[in-house]
């Protein structure tokens, strides 16, 4: 293993750990990607079927740009999830050094319950996104689909770069950013939003 690659397994593993300790990545689900190189596009991901609390450094696979594993593998025995076809995608299209796919409850609630998109608006919180605190930021929500290439068309229709974000409806967000602190600052600032948005729907603004 290179110690690039080793360096990536490291990061990727330590902050697996951490959303897996925030109950995001439950089970074996979700996933984490590290851009290695953008032409020809190259990203490690965590590997599938593993308890994403307890990964190492070599708990990672290199994918290609399609999501397909590349060969030469350090460790040919792992497997990438399919939905590394969607990292690739993005970090293609939004030119991201990290992406982060996690089942966090208060992403798939919220898109559950404003299927057009989920409008976060005038809120501090929203400087975490490279927002304004007065700025309104609508998350785009795709429907759900096994195909990675559907999935990848969706986001991409909805792309827009001052957004970070899709939700899956029914089934996770992807959250990606420069590198995985990034991701990982962004992930925490939106959970924080659609909580807020979630509890706070329904009530009327008392205007002083």
């Amino acid at each position: 293993m290179s110690i690039e690659l080793k360096q990536a397994g490291a990061a990727l593993a330590c902050e697996a750990a951490r959303m897996a300790g925030l109950g995001w990545m439950r089970g074996t689900s979700g996933n984490l990607s590290v851009t290695l190189r953008q032409d020809p596009l190259r990203l490690a991901v965590t590997a599938s079927g593993l308890d994403k609390g307890e990964l190492t450094a070599a708990d990672v696979v290199v994918v290609d740009a399609t999501g397909k594993a590349v060969p030469d593998q350090p460790n040919p025995a792992q497997r990438p999830s399919a939905e590394a076809g969607l990292h690739a995608r993005i970090a293609s299209v939004a030119g991201a050094g990290a992406v982060v796919h996690v089942h966090m409850l208060s992403a798939v609630v919220a898109a559950q319950r404003w299927p057009g998109g989920v409008v976060l608006r005038d809120l501090e919180m929203l400087k975490g996104l490279g927002r304004r605190d007065d700025d309104v930021m609508t998350v785009p929500v795709v429907p759900n689909s096994q195909d990675m290439g559907v999935l990848g068309d969706a986001f991409e229709a909805g792309f827009d770069a001052a957004t970070p974000v899709v939700i899956v409806a029914r089934h996770g967000v992807y959250v990606w950013g420069r590198d995985l602190v990034q991701a990982r600052h962004r992930t925490e600032c939106l959970d924080w939003l659609f909580q807020f948005t979630l509890a706070t729907n329904g009530f009327q603004e008392v205007v002083a």
